[in-house]
């Protein structure tokens, strides 16, 4: 478990936060749903970080993928010396300590990964481990949180109703110019005048949705390029190495990027 001693950056967007805190009162599940790198695990960081305080077991984030099990969730038998002990995985440790749970991109993980977290969010806030026997009543400062990407994920990825229902839900996107550039000079230490054209480009890069290219940048990648300036790195090169070939191998893609860099940076 890790959470950040100083306050983590977050720029409210809208009323994410008064309707988080809410749910968190509540204690009710929470679904974070948008792009990457538009600054949901900040937000959830920021969140732990007011309702929670600042100790570092106060969230635990779980990168979620593929090969991730219910085990791995919730824990395992280890052989010490002689001995088969039992060890709690990050889920279990969560639900015992009362801490706020976060799963990143939980349509990535395998089916009964998901199922497992049902007894969680509703009002029975259990935690069944199967090998143990054991049926986990949550602590009452435990919170749940996941987050995917919707317009990313497959048909076969989506997040299934029966899930989807069982969570408040909050949608996420890029700022509007005016803040992701307040965003971007904060987190990567470039002047006001820089900031804009970057976040300038992230606009007109996202346009290129409109023409078949879904992702977009982040702001996480114009943050990078701002850091790759502030370091001493020419502009044009340092959008070149953290937007334009980070974003797609598509030569084509590529091409339309640069042209919108070359327009705005110097």
């Amino acid at each position: 478990m890790t959470q950040a001693q100083s306050e983590p950056f977050y720029l409210p967007l809208a009323d994410e936060v008064e309707v988080f805190r809410a749910a968190y009162d509540a204690r009710l599940p929470v679904l974070l749903k948008g792009p990457t790198g538009c600054g949901k695990t900040r937000f959830v960081e920021h969140m732990a970080w007011h309702l929670k305080g600042p100790q570092d077991d106060a969230l635990s984030t779980i990168a979620c993928h593929e090969d991730l099990t219910a085990t791995d969730l919730v824990g395992r038998y280890l052989l010490q010396g002689d001995e088969t002990v039992w060890a709690d995985g990050p889920l279990t440790r969560a639900v015992r300590t009362g801490a706020m749970c976060y799963l990143d991109e939980i349509v990535e993980a395998r089916k009964d990964t998901t199922v497992l977290i049902h007894a969680l969010t509703d009002h029975r806030r259990l935690l069944p481990i199967d090998k143990t026997g054991e049926l986990l009543h949550a602590h009452p400062d435990f919170s749940l949180v996941i987050s995917y990407n919707p317009g990313y994920q497959s048909v076969l990825k989506d997040l299934k109703p029966s899930t989807r229902q069982r969570f408040v839900s909050l949608d996420f996107d890029y700022p509007e110019l005016e803040k992701e550039t307040e965003i971007i000079a904060h987190e990567s230490g470039v002047d006001a005048g820089q900031a804009e054209r970057l976040a300038v480009i992230g606009e007109r890069v996202r346009n290129l949705r409109e023409h078949g290219f879904e992702e977009g940048v982040s702001t996480r990648l114009l943050i990078y390029t701002g850091e790759l300036i502030r370091r001493g790195i020419a502009p044009r090169r340092a959008a070149e190495s953290a937007i334009t070939t980070a974003i797609s191998d598509d030569a084509q893609v590529q091409e339309a990027v640069r042209d919108i860099i070359d327009v705005i940076l110097p």
